[in-house]
């Protein structure tokens, strides 16, 4: 697997717990991390974690990019102050570079109209309709969704989350990518054993 950058989008009232799993994995496996704000001012996560961004949303290019990681955050639910990454989004969708979003940020592709055509999930389905999109009819009720080249979770599912972001960088897969959700998710102890083998602990 070649070494490649992964771009994290970070604004004031991120969720914290919601990328941690995917951002340390991925980062182990030889990939770099990126954080994008608004600007390159500091931001708040929910948690009270300072973050300095890497470079401003503006100065993001999809060709620069392997993925773009959406986390929720309270600031998805009240107003159109992180509109703008839902359309850079739309930007990365349209030039064929994957996107992942978990919680409040699948609310804003929502209201960008990037479920209406691709099965999604989210926290429940009337989270999302509330948001008067068109795409009820893709909504799944499962732990996390990939579908063309989209990647969305809800926020009890950040294991789950990072599965379908590995899966998709091709950081772990197979009987090593279940061995890994194993061991995280279920704590099965016998995916030691299985991730030891592959060099993946």
């Amino acid at each position: 697997m070649r070494r490649t950058t992964v771009h994290l989008a970070v604004y004031d009232t991120l969720a914290d717990w919601e990328t941690g799993h995917t951002t340390a994995h991925i980062a182990r496996a030889g990939h770099d991390i990126r954080t994008v704000g608004p600007s390159t001012e500091p931001v708040c996560s929910i948690g009270g974690l300072r973050v300095q961004p890497d470079l401003a949303l503006d100065a993001l290019r999809p060709e620069d990019s392997a993925l773009l990681i959406l986390p929720g955050a309270d600031l998805w639910d009240t107003g159109d102050d992180l509109a703008p990454f839902a359309r850079k989004a739309r930007e990365f969708l349209d030039a064929g570079v994957p996107v992942a979003a978990i919680c409040g940020a699948t609310a804003g592709l929502a209201r960008e109209g990037l479920l209406d055509d691709r099965a999604h999930t989210s926290a429940v389905s009337f989270y999302l309709a509330a948001t008067g999109y068109g795409g009820g009819a893709r909504y799944v009720d499962t732990d996390a969704v990939t579908d063309g080249g989209l990647i969305t979770a809800g926020p009890t599912e950040p294991v789950a989350f990072a599965r379908e972001v590995l899966r998709l960088l091709g950081v772990y897969e197979g009987e090593v990518l279940d061995a890994w959700y194993g061991l995280f998710h279920d704590s099965d102890p016998a995916a030691y054993e299985v991730l030891a083998k592959a060099g993946a602990l």
